[in-house]
């Protein structure tokens, strides 16, 4: 999927939301425990009620791959259904890989041409040669982790490379470094939504790039805050809730609260956007 692409489904559909499906077994509505695959069937009504609202599904494959195969499977399943019958939808692999070389490769494989995700979440703590590979997968995204919305991510990212400029962190320097092994094409760059102060000087590093944010809703993220610093004249962003929107309701129309809290969002993104 190419940028164009996704700026126009943003305009048109007057979002630039992403829902993200942390789908836990233990949390969907128990009477979908009875079906052969649980968590699609929980993902198909929730992707079917929802498209309309957003411009992107974040799976997170932790919560799939802790199952073994059959969640591997799940995930298989929900990302085929949403190529086929929501092609227009950007779909992210939130898988956060970065290995050696050969290894991330594979992973890019995996994700990318097996599964045909349009993107994956990538660490690139481990330098340019274990991001490289997702790279090189045509028509792709490697969305990098630069700034993370838990609040541990202090003990690292925020930590000054230098105390005497007071100036660059961990992660100014990740993003320094990394801007240039791909471009505004094929990177973007994860800042979580309970960092706002600090998306203005990340837009002075990458005015160009797309940024995912997640954070909104559960964890605290403010809406007005993020797109007041973070967007750019192209709007430029991502902004992902997951929990508030896909657990609305553990009772039998939990699809419809899913739709009327996707809503809710997509409304809040219309009037910004005006």
């Amino acid at each position: 999927m190419k940028k164009k692409e996704i700026e126009y489904q943003i305009r048109k559909k007057k979002s630039f939301l992403s829902i993200g499906l942390d789908s836990d077994i233990n949390k969907i509505p128990d009477f979908l425990k009875n079906n052969e695959d649980p968590l699609f069937e929980f993902n198909k009504a929730i992707i079917d009620s929802t498209n309309k609202f957003c411009v992107s599904y974040k799976i997170n494959s932790a919560f799939y791959e802790c199952l073994g195969s059959r969640g591997w499977k799940s995930m298989e399943k929900t990302i085929n259904y949403l190529n086929k019958n929501y092609p227009e939808i950007f779909t992210i692999a939130d898988a956060k890989r970065g290995d050696i070389g050969n290894t991330s490769k594979m992973y890019a494989d995996a994700f990318l041409k097996n599964m045909n995700f349009d993107s994956i979440t990538v660490n690139p703590y481990m330098g340019s040669d274990s991001v490289k590979p997702f790279l090189e997968v045509d028509n792709k995204f490697i969305i990098l982790l630069a700034l993370t919305s838990n609040k541990s991510s202090k003990e690292i990212q925020l930590k000054k490379i230098s105390e005497s400029t007071n100036e660059n962190f961990v992660f100014s320097e990740i993003i320094n470094l990394s801007k240039n092994w791909g471009d505004d094409s094929n990177t973007m760059y994860v800042v979580g939504g309970t960092k706002p102060e600090f998306f203005k000087r990340i837009r002075k590093q990458i005015p160009k790039h797309f940024l995912l944010i997640p954070g909104l809703g559960a964890q605290g993220g403010d809406l007005n805050k993020i797109c007041e610093n973070a967007m750019n004249d192209e709007i430029g962003i991502i902004v992902n809730s997951s929990r508030s929107i896909i657990y609305a309701s553990s009772g039998n129309q939990f699809d419809k609260a899913a739709a009327e809290a996707a809503e809710k969002v997509q409304n809040l993104m219309q009037q910004i956007l005006k």
